[in-house]
C-alpha cells in the first residue's frame, strides 16, 4: 500500500496566507487545522479547502502540537508521514514535488530536512541567518517530538534524516509595526524562559546580549550583503535581545503599592 502523508497546519487569525499555503498542500492525502479561536475568516478558508478542522485555546506550540499529533494517531492511523506548515508559508512546486517523490520512495529515514526563504521588508533574505534556514518538515509522526524555548518551536527527529531541494516561500510580516508586536510577545515570553531558569537578566546583561546579537546578525551572518533590510532586521534583533533580559528583572506592577 502506498504510505499515506497529511498536511498539518496550527492557525490563529491567519486568514492573509492560509489559503496558498493549504493549497500547496492539496497532494496530501488529507489536512489537519488546528485553530486556536480564530475571529477572522480562517476557519471558513480551512474546512473551503476540505481539511478536518479542530479548535482548541493557545498554550503555547508543544501543548498545541502534540494535542495535533495525537489526534493523527488516534482518528487518522495509517498515515506514514506529515508536512508541517506555519499558516504564513508555502511550498514551491519543486518542493512539492521532492516531499511527493521522497514519500513515495519511502526510506526508512526520520524526516527530511527544507530550505525556508523569508521575506522581509523588501526582499528575500539570502543571509542574516534567515537562509537557508534548513526546518524538518516532513516527517514520521512516531519518530519526531517537538522542542520548545520560549516562543519558538522546532521539530527534532529520532533517527535518520535526509534532505529536500526546493523551498518554503515564508511571508512572516505584513509590515514593521506586526514584526514590533512580535517582537514584544516574543521578549515577553523569553524572559518568563529566564525567570522560570533562575535567571535574573538586567540591563547590563539586555545591552550586552543586544550588542552580540546585533553583531552577530550584521556582521557575522553577513546581513550587511541584505542591503536595509539586514540592518533593520539586524537593529530589531538586538531590541528583542536587550527587551528579552530587560523584562527578566522586571518584578510586579509599577503602581503605587496599595
Amino acid at each position: 500500500m502506498a504510505p499515506r502523508t497529511l498536511g498539518l497546519v496550527l492557525t490563529f487569525n491567519g486568514e492573509r496566507l492560509l489559503a496558498r499555503c493549504l493549497a500547496s498542500l492539496s497532494f496530501c492525502d488529507g489536512i489537519v487545522v488546528v485553530d486556536s479561536l480564530s475571529t477572522d475568516a480562517t476557519r471558513d478558508i480551512a474546512l473551503a479547502a476540505g481539511a478536518t478542522l479542530l479548535t482548541r485555546r493557545w498554550e503555547g506550540p508543544g501543548p498545541q502540537f502534540r494535542f495535533a499529533l495525537e489526534h493523527i494517531r488516534a482518528m487518522q492511523p495509517g498515515v506514514d508521514w506529515v508536512v508541517s506548515l506555519d499558516q504564513d508559508e508555502y511550498l514551491t512546486d519543486e518542493l512539492a514535488a521532492n516531499i511527493r517523490a521522497a514519500v513515495a520512495e519511502d526510506r526508512d529515514l526520520a524526516g527530511f530536512w527544507m530550505p525556508r526563504s523569508s521575506f522581509y521588508f523588501n526582499r528575500f533574505m539570502r543571509h542574516s541567518g534567515w537562509y537557508p534556514d534548513r526546518l524538518l518538515r516532513l516527517f514520521r509522526p512516531a519518530r519526531m517530538e517537538v522542542h520548545v524555548s520560549g516562543a519558538h518551536y522546532s521539530f527534532r527527529p529520532k533517527g535518520a534524516t535526509g534532505r529536500l531541494a526546493g523551498d518554503i516561500i515564508h511571508y512572516p510580516y505584513r509590515n514593521f509595526r506586526e514584526h514590533l508586536d512580535k517582537i514584544n510577545s516574543y521578549a515577553q515570553q523569553g524572559a518568563d524562559d529566564l525567570k522560570a531558569r533562575g535567571r535574573s537578566g538586567g540591563v547590563l546583561a539586555g545591552t550586552a546580549h543586544g550588542l552580540a546579537r546585533f553583531a552577530k546578525l550584521y556582521l557575522l551572518k553577513l546581513g550587511v550583503l541584505d542591503g536595509r533590510a539586514g540592518f533593520i532586521n539586524a537593529v530589531h534583533g538586538a531590541f528583542y535581545a536587550f527587551l528579552k533580559h530587560v523584562r527578566a528583572c522586571e518584578r510586579g506592577d509599577w503602581g503605587p503599592k496599595p
